[in-house]
């Protein structure tokens, strides 16, 4: 497995991995490609011709935030969701940022447990941050 930049092209293999994950909350090809025109941190995880997962990282001032970890469902657990939040982090301590934040749905344990791994800690609650479904986000925070 290799990790590396996401690039627009990646936009179309993206996008089926997103609706099966994330169904009608998935992101629409308009929302990567802003958050590819903002240079925020987008990697992709692949192994050979194929896309396992892709993550971002976006940074602002001395905090970033996690947008997103998707590994395709053939794909999980096998360490690339975990390759991946390493990768980010790793950028965020390249870029000097010792705060890092991210959402995710109250209802995904396995997802709250690999950060706690990774020493977040959840800091609040977003209710019904997810739409259409009206899920509740935990925020959650870790300082490096």
């Amino acid at each position: 497995m290799q990790i590396q930049r996401f690039r627009w092209w990646h936009i179309a293999e993206v996008l089926p991995i997103e609706k099966d994950l994330f169904g009608a909350e998935k992101w629409s090809p308009a929302m990567f490609w802003n958050e590819l025109a903002q240079r925020n941190f987008y990697i992709v995880a692949v192994d050979g011709d194929e896309l396992l997962g892709y993550a971002g990282l976006a940074a602002t001032g001395d905090e970033s935030w996690v947008q997103n970890i998707a590994v395709r469902r053939t794909a999980q657990r096998r360490g690339v969701g975990r390759t991946m939040l390493e990768a980010l982090l790793a950028e965020a301590e390249r870029r000097g940022i010792r705060k890092t934040l991210l959402e995710v749905a109250v209802d995904n344990a396995p997802a709250q447990r690999l950060y706690a791994t990774y020493d977040f800690e959840p800091v609040g609650i977003r209710r019904g941050y997810y739409q259409p479904s009206n899920t509740d986000a935990l925020v959650m925070m870790r300082d490096a």
